[in-house]
This record gives C-alpha cells, sequence and structure tokens, in this order.
C-alpha cells in the first residue's frame, strides 16, 4: 500500500485545479454552438495533434501498453507503432483533408462530426445508424476508462481513508473512486467545451509522461540498470524480434502477415482513423492545411511515448517478487520474529506483477494450462508504487488519474457533439435554433457522463478490460472504417451499400463472438453466449478474429449492395470523395510537405524499433 505523504496530496490538488482552470478560463469565450462543441474552429495544429494522442492515451491504453511489457516485452512497442503511426499518417494525408474540407451547405459551414460526413456522403439512415453506433461506443468506452482506473486506484488503496471516514463498503469506494474524477471532467467540459477539454488533453499527455519516466529510470536503478533487466526479464523479452516471434505463437490461427493485417489495419485504421473521439480534436483545426498537420504530430509523438508506458510493465515483470517472511532476530536475549506479509495474490504473482484472483474464494486463479493467471494490467500501478518515493508517488498518481481523465473527456465532448448535431438536429428538431442547440450540447454532455458511469458498473462482470473493449471494438469501429474506406476512395460506393455494410459487420461480429469462446473461459461475456462452435487461443486471438471478420463482411456487403443500386453523380461527390477532392497546389519546398513528414514519421519509427533488435 503506498503511504501519500503530504506533497503527493499537494501535486494531486494542483493537477485538479488546472484541469478546472482550463474550464473556467474559457467559459467567457463559449457564446454559441460551434465554440462549444467545435473549439470554434480555431485551435492551432500543435494543440490538436498533443490533444489526438492524449485523447488516445485514455487508462485502458496505458495500462495495456504496461500489460503488453510485463506480457510479451520490447515486442510490444513494435505492435504499437504498427497499430498507430500508419494509421494516422493515413489519416493526416487523405482522410483529413476530406473530413475538414467536406462542407455542409449551411453558411459553407464544415461537418462537425464523421457521422454528419457520412450523412452528407450516402444519406441520413447511414447518418443515424452510425451515430447510434458511436453513441454506444462512446459511453462504453469511457465507462470501461472509469472501471479500469478505478479498480487500479482501489489495489492501491489511495482512497481508504476516505472511505472509512465515510465509512462506505468497499463496492463504495469503487463508486467513489469512479464518480469523482468523473464529475471533474464534467465540470470542465460543462464550462470550455471541446477547447477546454482539448487544453487539458495536452496537459496530461505531458503529465503522463512526467509521471512515468521517473518510474522507468528509477525502476531501472532499482533493477541493475539495462543489463540487469535483461538478466532479470523472461528470455527473448528484450529482443523484438524473438519477442514478437513469441506473442505469435500464442495465436498460431493468426501467423505473422495476420498480425500486421490484423493490428495494421484493421485495429490501427478502426482507432486512429474512423474513431471521431480521437480525430475530434484534428476536425477543430483552424483550416484543411492544419487540420492534416495533426494527425502528423501525433503520429511524431506516437514514436516516443509507448517506450515510456511500456518499459514500467517490463521492470514490473523483471522485478523481485514480493513473499510472506519470517526474520527471527535476537537482540539482548530477547527473540523478535520480524513477519513480512503479502497478499496471496501477490505472493503467487510474478515481479510486481499479481495473480488474478477469483472473487468468491479469494485465491489466485489457474488458466487453462495449469499456471497461475497474471493480473497484467497491474504491471504498470504497482512498479509506480514501488519505484517512486514519496513526493513523485503524487506525481505518478497524477498522471494515471490524467489517463483516466483524458479518455473520459475525449468520450464525454464527443458523445455531446454527435448527439446535438446527428441525433438532435438531424432527426428530432431541424430547424431548432443556435442557443438551442448550445443547451442541448450541455445536457448530452451530462447525459454522456451518466450512461457512462452505468457501463462503468456493467464493465464489472468482466475479468479485463480487453474482454469489455474488444467486443464493441469489433461490433462499431471495424465495420465504419470499412464504411469509411469505402465513402472516401470509391465513387461507386451507394447509401444503401454502406448502411449495409454497417449493419452486416455489426451482425456479423456478434455472431462470431457469439459462436467462438476462447479456451479455459466459460461462456457469457467472453463468447460462445450462442453456441459453442470454435476455440480460439486466448480472448486477444478472439477479438482480432471478430474484428478482423466484421471489417472484411462489411466490405464485401458494401460492394455487393453497391453493385445493384444506383450511384450518385461526380457533381454531387466534389470534395467527398478523395479522388474528387480539390487541393490547392503545394507552395512549400518538398521537405516541408505533409508527405515528406510522414516519410520521415515512418523512418524515425523504424530507426527506434530497429534499436530493440
Amino acid at each position: 500500500m503506498p503511504n501519500l505523504a503530504s506533497a503527493d496530496w499537494l501535486i494531486l490538488l494542483i493537477y485538479a485545479f488546472f484541469a478546472m482552470t482550463a474550464g473556467t478560463s474559457l467559459k467567457q469565450s463559449v457564446k454559441q454552438s460551434r465554440d462549444y462543441l467545435q473549439a470554434g474552429r480555431a485551435m492551432p495544429g500543435w494543440l490538436c495533434g498533443l490533444a489526438i494522442v492524449g485523447a488516445g492515451l485514455g487508462s485502458p491504453m496505458v495500462l495495456g501498453m504496461g500489460a503488453a511489457g510485463a506480457r510479451y516485452g520490447v515486442a510490444s512497442l513494435g505492435w504499437f507503432a504498427l497499430g498507430s503511426i500508419p494509421a494516422l499518417i493515413f489519416a493526416g494525408l487523405f482522410l483529413m483533408p476530406v473530413y475538414s474540407g467536406a462542407k455542409t451547405g449551411a453558411q459553407d459551414a464544415t461537418v462537425r462530426s464523421i457521422p454528419e460526413y457520412l450523412g452528407l456522403r450516402f444519406d441520413r439512415k447511414t447518418r443515424g445508424l452510425s451515430a447510434c453506433l458511436f453513441l454506444f461506443a462512446a459511453a462504453f468506452g469511457a465507462g470501461i476508462s472509469m472501471y479500469a482506473m478505478a479498480r487500479v486506484l482501489v489495489a492501491l488503496r489511495i482512497f481508504d481513508q476516505i472511505g472509512s471516514a465515510l465509512s462506505l463498503p468497499p463496492i463504495g469506494i469503487l463508486l467513489l473512486t469512479m464518480t469523482l474524477p468523473a464529475a471533474l471532467v464534467l465540470a470542465y467540459v460543462l464550462l470550455g467545451g471541446l477547447a477546454a477539454a482539448m487544453y487539458n488533453q495536452a496537459m496530461q499527455l505531458c503529465l503522463t509522461i512526467a509521471g512515468l519516466l521517473p518510474v522507468v529510470l528509477l525502476g531501472l536503478k532499482r533493477v541493475g540498470g539495462w543489463n540487469g533487466l535483461k538478466a532479470a526479464a523472461p528470455a527473448d523479452f528484450l529482443h523484438e524480434w524473438s519477442g514478437a516471434a513469441y506473442a505469435i505463437g500464442h495465436f498460431p490461427g493468426l501467423g505473422a502477415v495476420g498480425w500486421v493485417l490484423s493490428i495494421g489495419v484493421v485495429v490501427g485504421g478502426g482507432l486512429w482513423c474512423s474513431d471521431f473521439r480521437l480525430l475530434q480534436p484534428a476536425m477543430a483545426a483552424k483550416d484543411v492545411e492544419t487540420a492534416r498537420r495533426a494527425p502528423l504530430i501525433a503520429a511524431t509523438a506516437m514514436v516516443f511515448v509507448p517506450l515510456v508506458a511500456v518499459l514500467p510493465g517490463l521492470i514490473a515483470i523483471a522485478s523481485p517478487t514480493p513473499h510472506t517472511t519470517i526474520v527471527v532476530r535476537n537482540e539482548n536475549g530477547a527473540i523478535y520474529h520480524d513477519i513480512t506479509v503479502v497478499p496471496p495474490a501477490v505472493d503467487a504473482g510474478r515481479g510486481l506483477v499479481p495473480a488474478r484472483v477469483d472473487a468468491a474464494t479469494g485465491k489466485p486463479l489457474k488458466g487453462a494450462d495449469g499456471r497461475i493467471a497474471l493480473d497484467y494490467t497491474m504491471a504498470t500501478p504497482n512498479a509506480l508504487a514501488e519505484c517512486l518515493p514519496m513526493g513523485l508517488l503524487g506525481l505518478g498518481l497524477s498522471a494515471l488519474l490524467a489517463c483516466l481523465m483524458s479518455g473520459v473527456s475525449a468520450s464525454v465532448t464527443a458523445f455531446g457533439t454527435v448527439f446535438t448535431c446527428d441525433i438532435f438536429q438531424a432527426f428530432v428538431s431541424r430547424g431548432a435554433n443556435d442557443m438551442r442547440l448550445l443547451a442541448v450540447g450541455r445536457w448530452a454532455m451530462v447525459g454522456g457522463t451518466l450512461l457512462s458511469i452505468g457501463a462503468a458498473c456493467a464493465t464489472m462482470q468482466f475479468n479485463s478490460m480487453l474482454d469489455a473493449i474488444v467486443p464493441v471494438f469489433a461490433v462499431v469501429n471495424a465495420p465504419l472504417f470499412a464504411v469509411l474506406l469505402a465513402g472516401v476512395f470509391s465513387k461507386r460506393a451507394t447509401g444503401c451499400g454502406a448502411f449495409a455494410g454497417l449493419l452486416a459487420g455489426a451482425a456479423a461480429a456478434l455472431l462470431h463472438h457469439g459462436l467462438a469462446l476462447p479456451r479455459g473461459e466459460h461462456p457469457g461475456v467472453h463468447g460462445g453466449w450462442i453456441a459453442v462452435w470454435h476455440h480460439p487461443s486466448s480472448g486477444m486471438a478472439l477479438g482480432l478474429g471478430t474484428a478482423g471478420l466484421a471489417f472484411c463482411v462489411s466490405l464485401v456487403a458494401i460492394a455487393a449492395v453497391s453493385a445493384f443500386t444506383k450511384a450518385r453523380p461526380e457533381a454531387e461527390l466534389a470534395c467527398l470523395v478523395h479522388p474528387l477532392t480539390k487541393r490547392e497546389p503545394e507552395n512549400k519546398p518538398w521537405w516541408r510537405r505533409p508527405e515528406t513528414l510522414g516519410a520521415g514519421i515512418l523512418l524515425a519509427a523504424i530507426v527506434v524499433n530497429l534499436l530493440f533488435i
């Protein structure tokens, strides 16, 4: 249990103060719905880029990076690079010119959300269906972030004193830990809207790096430097290609090519190219060129950010495992027994990674192979609590809270924008004035926060974040990415085809998840809730297979239905399809063009990963 000093609590309070300051200082600038929902479309490129990374580095991502580092070693760096950098470069070079250049026809205004773009490119039914799917995914994503971080903070027993003072049961402490950060997020987004969320996301990114970097440096010192880490870590964990082969061996049905296609195309594209929560900051940029640069700036940051997020997990698995010990000493003829007791989960774990515990019996769980199942989610939090001294511990905990709040704020602001623009204005009250849209946007964010808390309570039924995240991603993001690719690059895709693609992809994902069950799991939330026809090697293999199937089925459905329906004339698709989008001629030298920057980012990512071969 970490002991928080006064300096630690002071750091946490200072962070909360600055988070609220962003909202209060921007309150006066919110005069219309455009200011609130789109940050006035006046944000600079550097802020948009940092906000994209901050929105993406929610608690599931940071905890997941540490968990992957503890489970597979530095091979995780290559996965996260493959799953983010090419997709961000692709979004900056090809998608953002279309998203930001599409006009709604209302006083030459640009689109405010991805569902609104789909409504312009296809039809109203595609816009409505994509908006409903997104609202579900946004609320559930924020709920997963809340529960993941609350579970970590409860395990670290940060709020035990507050819970004891209020006489709260354990479930009450968990709910308190979820609702307090959510209330802070809601407070500053109600005041400053998207702009407040973006400034906080940029600050939260910097705070995350500042909080994790000391864990890496002090953790390396604790295990004897890089050579000590190599000696203590499992075999091949510090060799990227060997670690990747080890990981691929856990999923024999995929293979290396399957990994590249699943992570690089389906997962990366579905996350960074089609998730409005992450692209909303870029769509708030002041012009099209700035919107193109924002994902490229985010890709530059993602070259280095995984380093400070993956290594704490590797340090955790390489650290000595705490055990219950009894030391007998004799002082002046008196015999003393110094007993150090650790929980059974810690004693049965490996390094600082505890074992998963059966909630019914309190005993460590075993996997299908008979070995103790480790709770890799706790790798980064335990490394933080073990490596940081008092004073720095508050900075580390602020970094964890920043991860939670950045993900929640991205989900809440995107929820409010999509509900206001793509549900209320598009289907409920098309003639609503601007002040009513502003009020609806604020109430939508309140509703999104409450739904997120409800989703967080539902997430308690899952054993791990992955079990909760993957089905939602496969049902929503994978088909949506297929529809966006068809809409942006194909003049032949039709509205009926896009609608059928969304439905077919979501249905295929649900069907596959209901008919497949990972080995060692029970039918239900982990899969197999219809019947068990297939046994993937793990939950990860099930998730990648489900997302890949949904993506492919969606593409096939779009192509098949579009072939039998009439396409729109090319004149109506100007600025909505990439081949028909007019771009201003580049007056910059070649080394300052976005294409050159994208190639340089890819080269830098390759060099960084080559350092670990």
